[in-house]
């Protein structure tokens, strides 16, 4: 087990005390981490007592402790997952060579941009939140999104920690620039496009985690196959707390759906919104936007720099141990690809398939979420269900990107996508409904009219406690 101090400025496993340089450089880092957090943090709750789990180890059991904490003061920190003994790269071409413990020099480049890149998806959904705080449907929710702002700050600070320990000045001068980006911004957005789209509300929100976050959670498990072994730690920490996004995310989902169900059973003729609530359209609308926006995350389905990443080591499949095959040499993938204005099956050179290999796991992830949010429908009787779109829906990256596909897989000319794309996501009147159903509650125990209670309270607390503090 690795000694976790929590007693220095910035707490951590790492022994940071025994490497001043490094130390120096990330406490002259904090100051303007902080200033960027007052700026682009939660707006209005700065100053709030808030109920947060803040990690004090990366032992399994008890891995954190919970207590108000206002969100400046909150103790970001930098864990990387106890090492593995004599581990080994386990897949590519340095299959069963010892993992590395400094970045070799050839892969520099790589690496860096892997890091960077996912350190960049950290702040930017703090940027695309930072509103959210003042229309929160119940203080528990209030507080599940305050959790996940910190924890994706923490993030950031592990990826910034491998970029100043690994990297020297360029390492330093990128950690600069994680700070400089502004989600959406026009002249200096994040990287990635998902990270630059607004989350306006809370449906937006709770299909952000349970997607967006998801592809988070298959990015993670990837890296943690490095043959990087400070980036494979430092993930390996990370889903541990990426576990609870998805949590908020596949379960705020599933409590909109309950009550939609229970409303359209109360409902003239089943228009919950004479009622105030979110019809099953609308979330479908929501579902379709942002399961395709995620899916551009995992990136083209067909990947030379997917194939180069594997061959070196460098990010494997999830969950590696599972497949037999750990070179992925002379066999193929079978995928969908377009050709001739329409969809056929090709085989792929495996390691050039390996994006797709990890968005199909995926995909099967949400399904499960989707079939949980339909067994409400089923129950009530209802013929209605919820369903992932086609992959090749809504595309902006890949082999599909830009092609007028519908929900169901069919290419349609572009004068027939342009005319009907606002039956299959939110359009301009179906985001001002659902503005118009938020509203802050403040009271500890009340909810909004348009989702169902959660199950149970957090940490063992009834959901009626004071998870923030207004007072």
């Amino acid at each position: 087990m690795s000694n976790v101090d929590l007693n220095s400025k910035i707490p951590n496993n790492v022994d940071l005390a025994q490497d001043k340089r490094l130390l120096r450089a990330l406490e002259q880092w904090q100051p303007n981490y902080i200033d960027w957090w007052k700026e682009m943090g939660p707006e209005g709750f700065q100053e709030k007592d808030v109920w947060l789990r803040t990690a004090i180890s990366v032992d399994a059991e008890g891995w954190a402790h919970f207590d108000y904490v206002k969100m400046p003061d909150y103790r970001w920190g930098i864990f990387l997952a106890d090492p593995v003994q004599d581990r080994k790269i386990g897949f590519g071409d340095v299959m069963g060579e010892d993992a590395w413990q400094v970045v070799p020099g050839e892969h520099r480049n790589t690496l860096r941009r892997l890091i960077v890149t996912q350190g960049d998806t950290e702040p930017a959904s703090v940027e695309q939140q930072r509103l959210l705080g003042t229309s929160a449907p119940s203080l528990y929710d209030l507080r599940n999104l305050f959790q996940v702002n910190v924890e994706e700050g923490r993030h950031l600070w592990a990826m910034v920690y491998l970029l100043h320990s690994q990297f020297g000045r360029d390492g330093r001068e990128e950690a600069e620039e994680l700070l400089a980006r502004r989600s959406g911004n026009p002249d200096k957005p994040r990287i990635l496009g998902a990270f630059n789209a607004p989350i306006e509300n809370w449906l937006d929100f709770f299909m952000f985690t349970m997607f967006t976050d998801r592809d988070g959670k298959y990015q993670l498990l990837a890296l943690a196959e490095s043959g990087f072994d400070p980036l494979a730690r430092t993930t390996r920490f990370m889903l541990t707390e990426e576990a609870h996004h998805m949590f908020v995310g596949e379960t705020g989902v599933e409590r909109v759906v309950q009550r939609t169900v229970e409303l359209m059973q109360q409902a003239p003729e089943g228009d919950v919104t004479k009622l105030g609530g979110v019809p099953l359209s609308l979330i479908q609308k929501h579902l379709n936007l942002w399961f395709s926006l995620s899916l551009d995350l995992f990136g083209g389905e067909i990947s030379s720099n997917a194939a180069s990443y594997f061959a070196a080591g460098l990010k494997g499949r999830a969950n590696e141990d599972k497949y037999e095959d750990h070179k992925a040499l002379g066999t193929t993938y079978r995928m969908a690809v377009p050709k001739d204005g329409a969809v056929a099956e090709e085989d792929v050179p495996l390691r050039n398939a390996m994006n797709e290999v990890l968005r199909d796991q995926y995909v099967a992830d949400c399904q499960r979420g989707v079939d949980r949010w339909n067994k409400h429908l089923e129950k009530a009787g209802m013929s209605e269900r919820l369903v992932l779109p086609a992959k090749q829906f809504h595309r902006h990256i890949g082999l599909y990107a830009g092609m007028p596909f519908d929900p169901q897989g069919r290419l349609l000319t572009r004068e027939e996508w342009d005319r009907r794309q606002g039956e299959w996501i939110p359009n301009a009147q179906d985001r001002a409904y659902v503005q118009s159903l938020q509203g802050c509650v403040k009271e500890p125990g009340q909810i909004a009219n348009w989702l169902a209670r959660p199950a149970r309270g957090i940490k063992g607390l009834p959901f009626e406690y004071e998870y923030v503090r207004f007072d």
